[in-house]
């Protein structure tokens, strides 16, 4: 027989952080303070109930089975019919439900209250927290409204159910549903973001429908039930709605020819459809395809500053928490001088990023009741946001994941589909060359929206000396000149600096805002996360911490 051995434990677990589970995600003062001050602290309550199911222990189970157990393109059925279907794992559902439950689609268009947006804008950040692949057609749901309004008779068709609070999948004649979910189809493989090169074809037909023919390279959520596509009309390019089923119950021809294998976001599915004798409806002029989408993009553009902000928030949270439980040396790590400074800065960025992202969703809910400053402040601040926030959180999240060491690097921690979803918010919806010429139009063409861009940083005039002086050099710079294409990143990157400095300096703590203008604006820190300087009050940053 062989030598048996007494049971024996090698070691105890000891000085590993518990999992951050079975809190509430919406306790986070940076947010709350945001929502009461873009006009929605009446949502804080419903707020907090979705961020307790956001930070509950079932919730992040299901974040993680959508991500691994990924989505499935069914292209034909077991007898050969052609059915273009994606299968989802039931937690991917599960997700659905509780984020098109809560309002995070269409529901704030059919909300008349003001702030309705910024409470969906609040939500939808705290739902990023726990998973952001299935908030994509969530995203898309959202942002269709305004455009689809360019076509009244297709609004009135659709948007009570866009609108709605119910997550009904499955593809169904669209009026027999609960709910309906939209997306949209821009880029093609010959142009990608020049979407002028589009191929796709549109003829008319005598019931005064449309017939499409040709493809798009990335069109994601392809089980949602309507989209918007851009094709090549006789008058130009044009902006079209194309149901998965048409209104008597047949299939649209929407073939799925695969699914994209990304990098992150893999919960959520990213397709490249053919049409082929597609049936369609124009939406907005023939010829205007593009200043007709452009109202769906602007608002996911949004989204995606949302995402960003939100997606380093997440990060933060979880570096904070290992930071409070872990110790080193005889200290915990929070306590550690250089710890300290490594999470005083991504505090600091992650601030700016939120109140920036918070203020906009302010100025969308604000244009939606008729501010014509506000929609013009939207114009160049969009942008700007869009290229910043996204630009810097796969630095934030990668200098998190850091913080936990070992333990950061490893799938079980959370942090690597953080990191891998990190880059996709730069890319979407207009990469950052696209949106940084994108600012550089908007200078060029729409003076008022450089006005109302200005009346936000003056409200900050006289406060800090710092501020005043980084204004005073972006003025310079925004003047047109014969190299602005080459200089448009630089320009770009001082804006957002230069407001969310105005930003902190009027609403954060003054330490906050002393920090940023000091390390951001005068350029008193290194190029990585924790060179702050010396005498920065490193304790008034890590209180504003998520969870402090």
């Amino acid at each position: 027989m062989p030598a048996t051995h007494p049971t024996a434990a090698t070691h105890r677990v000891t000085n590993q952080a518990p999992p951050l589970t079975g809190h509430d995600v919406a306790q986070d003062t940076v947010l709350l303070e945001g929502l009461a001050r873009e006009g929605a602290d009446w949502h804080r309550e419903e707020l907090h109930r979705l961020g307790r199911l956001a930070g509950s222990e079932q919730a992040q189970r299901w974040a993680d089975q959508a991500n691994r157990h990924e989505p499935e393109l069914r292209t034909h059925d077991r007898y050969g019919n052609r059915i273009d279907e994606v299968d989802f794992h039931p937690a991917y559902h599960r997700l659905m439900d509780l984020s098109v439950g809560a309002g995070l689609a269409g529901a704030a268009w059919a909300d008349p209250r003001p702030g309705a947006h910024v409470a969906r804008a609040a939500g939808f950040m705290v739902a990023t927290t726990l998973e952001p692949g299935h908030l994509c057609p969530v995203s898309m749901t959202y942002a269709v409204v305004p455009a689809l309004r360019h076509a009244p008779e297709l609004a009135a068709a659709y948007e009570p159910l866009l609108t709605s609070r119910a997550y009904d999948p499955g593809l169904r004649a669209p009026a027999g549903k609960r709910g309906l979910l939209a997306g949209m189809g821009m880029t093609e493989k010959q142009g990608g973001s020049d979407v002028r090169a589009n191929t796709t074809t549109a003829a008319e037909q005598p019931d005064g429908s449309w017939r499409l023919r040709g493809h798009k390279w990335f069109t994601s959520a392809p089980m949602n039930d309507l989209f918007l596509v851009l094709a090549q009309a006789p008058g130009g390019l044009s902006c079209f709605l194309v149901p998965r089923v048409l209104p008597d119950g047949e299939r649209n021809t929407f073939r799925i020819q695969r699914l994209k294998d990304k990098l992150g976001n893999r919960a959520n599915a990213s397709s490249e459809p053919e049409f082929d004798d597609t049936v369609a409806w124009l939406v907005g002029a023939e010829g205007k395809g593009v200043r007709t989408i452009i109202e769906m993009v602007t608002m996911t553009r949004l989204d995606c500053v949302l995402g960003s902000a939100a997606g380093t928030r997440a990060a933060l949270a979880q570096a904070a928490h290992h930071a409070r439980h872990r110790t080193a040396f005889g200290a915990l790590l929070i306590d550690q001088p250089l710890m300290r400074n490594v999470l005083a800065d991504l505090s600091l960025e992650s601030e700016a990023a939120t109140t920036l992202a918070l203020r906009l969703a302010g100025a969308a809910d604000r244009a939606r009741h008729g501010d014509g400053a506000e929609r013009a402040f939207l114009r160049i601040a969009t942008a700007v946001a869009k290229y910043w926030v996204c630009k810097r959180q796969p630095a934030a999240v990668a200098e998190a994941l850091e913080c936990l060491g070992g333990n950061g690097y490893d799938e079980a921690s959370g942090l690597p589909r953080l990191y891998r979803e990190a880059p996709l918010n730069s890319i979407w919806e207009g990469s950052g060359n696209v949106t940084a010429l994108d600012l550089q139009r908007a200078l060029a063409r729409e003076p008022e929206a450089l006005d109302a861009f200005a009346a936000e940083i003056d409200l900050a005039a006289g406060a800090d000396t710092r501020l005043d002086a980084a204004w005073r050099d972006l003025r310079a710079e925004l003047r047109p000149t014969e190299d602005a294409q080459l200089r448009a990143r630089r320009v770009i990157e001082r804006a957002a600096l230069v407001l969310q400095g105005a930003l902190l300096v009027r609403h954060a703590p003054a330490a906050v805002a002393d920090a940023f203008c000091g390390s951001r604006l005068a350029g008193d820190r290194g190029l990585a996360f924790g060179t702050l300087a010396p005498d920065t009050d490193l304790t008034a940053l890590l209180d504003r911490l998520p969870g402090a």
